[in-house]
């Protein structure tokens, strides 16, 4: 059996405001103890050898939430590039945005401008951030692109749709997690998950665990993956 640790991890953080009621805490302490579960796993998959790792931090739809949830959302990523940016930089990683940021401030669009810019060059791995994020509307954004190349139809395939992706250059996961018991991948990239293994995990996001990625990972290994062949 091949045991080589997977190029891409991609994670749906879910349940962290059932989390937070479960626990009996404002949905707010759910959001801050998922990003600092977000931390703890990211410097795992860094230390275990994985090159990219994808998380699903905010999609289109979670603007329809209680304003007060998504305000509070919008200051901890503001948060997140003021004051992480710069530790993710020394430990050599690459920080990548993917969806649609103009409809950001000012202020958090040349933030992520800076991170991205900062860490371009960083070779050790790859964070790749979905915020405001939609399947649907990434694969638009692409055809939109292309429609642009004015090519022939017979000119265009999958790898020039590739190029034109958020994601463009990376490998497709190898396998998705999703927290919280949810057996859906709610629009998360519908065009690199293929041919994903996907692995739904019953703990909400902040209670999950390195030996919970551990077990995930097993589980991968066991999987016997075919490409429809």
């Amino acid at each position: 059996m091949d045991k080589k640790i997977p190029k891409h991890i991609a994670i749906i953080m879910d349940g962290n405001r059932r989390w937070a009621k479960q626990h009996g805490k404002p949905i707010f302490f759910g959001h801050k103890k998922g990003f600092q579960v977000l931390k703890k796993i990211g410097n795992y998959c860094l230390g275990k050898g994985v090159k990219f790792l994808t998380v699903f931090a905010f999609s289109t739809e979670n603007w329809s939430r209680p304003r007060k949830e998504v305000d509070f959302l919008v200051k901890l990523f503001e948060d997140v590039l003021r004051n992480e940016i710069q530790d993710l930089h020394d430990k050599n990683i690459c920080v990548r945005f993917l969806g649609k940021i103009e409809i950001y401030s000012k202020t958090i669009q040349k933030l992520i401008k800076h991170a991205v810019e900062l860490t371009k060059n960083n070779t050790k791995g790859v964070l790749n951030i979905a915020v405001n994020y939609g399947g649907r509307a990434e694969i638009l954004d692409a055809v939109r692109n292309i429609m642009g190349m004015k090519l022939a139809p017979a000119q265009i395939n999958e790898d020039i749709i590739n190029r034109h992706l958020y994601t463009q250059g990376e490998p497709d996961p190898e396998f998705i997690i999703r927290t919280s018991g949810e057996l859906r991948l709610s629009g998360f990239l519908p065009w690199q998950s293929v041919y994903s293994e996907l692995i739904f995990v019953k703990k909400h996001w902040p209670d999950f665990t390195e030996r919970d990625l551990d077990e995930a990972i097993e589980e991968y290994y066991r999987r016997q993956r075919r490409f429809g062949k």
